[in-house]
């Protein structure tokens, strides 16, 4: 009796001899099986983070940072000064905030531009930048923050520099994260004495000198006006009461010809 398997053999021209039972049986061919992904649980740190509130997780993450000093040396067109670049800042918050469970994304961003002339008479491009922050913890809690940036550019960078700065105020700011500078407190600077403030007969006498030019009465008033003068009364050329502001309206006009 034959098998339906050996009948269609036949029929094709070919023979199928089954093994023997005592000859070697060939490897069972097994079901694939994808390898298990050693990402699938991972969380970021040495151990998963502590399911806490996002400001719990933030306050962990601002007592490891502790400090970041002013490393970063600006010395360029005759101005010099220490920093803490945005690079310096996101590399010590980086791997902090991935070990607490905390993700900062911007979810916003409002910018405003303007152009600005160089001493030279080149063109620089103003970005100003409003950002809105996600402050998210390990719970899926959020906080909301908004920082500012201002950056400008030569060619297409101020968006991002301006980004890169409103990153740098947030994680520096919203850290507290100190310098461990000295403090500016530390030093005491007693103050010169300053110069007094004009009296009224000094401006009078100004505005009555003849050698007074026009370009300069007006600066006198202005001056007055900033120093809330020009209703201050004192005597004329002729010995009568007349305010600042009337003095030197008046001789203004008799110096340019017309009445004022």
């Amino acid at each position: 009796m034959t098998t339906l398997a050996e009948r269609a053999a036949a029929a094709a021209g070919r023979t199928d001899t089954p093994p023997a039972e005592d000859s070697a049986a060939a490897p069972a061919v097994e079901d694939y099986a994808p390898a298990p992904d050693p990402m699938a649980d991972y969380e970021p740190g040495d151990d998963d983070p502590d399911m806490v509130p996002v400001g719990v997780a933030w306050l962990r993450v601002r007592r490891e940072i502790r400090a970041i000093g002013k490393g970063e040396l600006y010395n360029a067109l005759g101005t010099k000064f220490n920093f803490r670049g945005v690079d310096t800042v996101v590399n010590v918050f980086g791997p902090v905030t991935l070990k607490h469970g905390v993700n900062v994304m911007s979810s916003k961003v409002e910018a405003t531009y303007g152009e600005k002339s160089t001493k030279n008479g080149g063109k620089m491009r103003e970005c100003s930048v409003l950002v809105t922050w996600t402050i998210m913890g390990p719970m899926g809690d959020t906080l909301t923050l908004q920082t500012m940036g201002e950056a400008l550019d030569t060619a297409d960078k101020s968006t991002t520099k301006a980004q890169s700065v409103a990153l740098r105020t947030l994680l520096l700011g919203f850290g507290l994260t100190p310098t461990h500078d000295k403090d500016p407190d530390a030093d005491r600077i007693e103050r010169g004495n300053e110069a007094p403030a004009r009296s009224a007969e000094s401006y009078r006498d100004e505005i009555l000198n003849p050698k007074t030019s026009q370009g300069r009465l007006q600066q006198i008033g202005y001056e007055l006006g900033n120093l809330r003068m020009l209703g201050t009364t004192v005597q004329n050329e002729t010995g009568e009461a007349e305010t600042l502001d009337s003095l030197g309206r008046r001789i203004y006009g008799e110096r340019s010809g017309g009445a004022q």
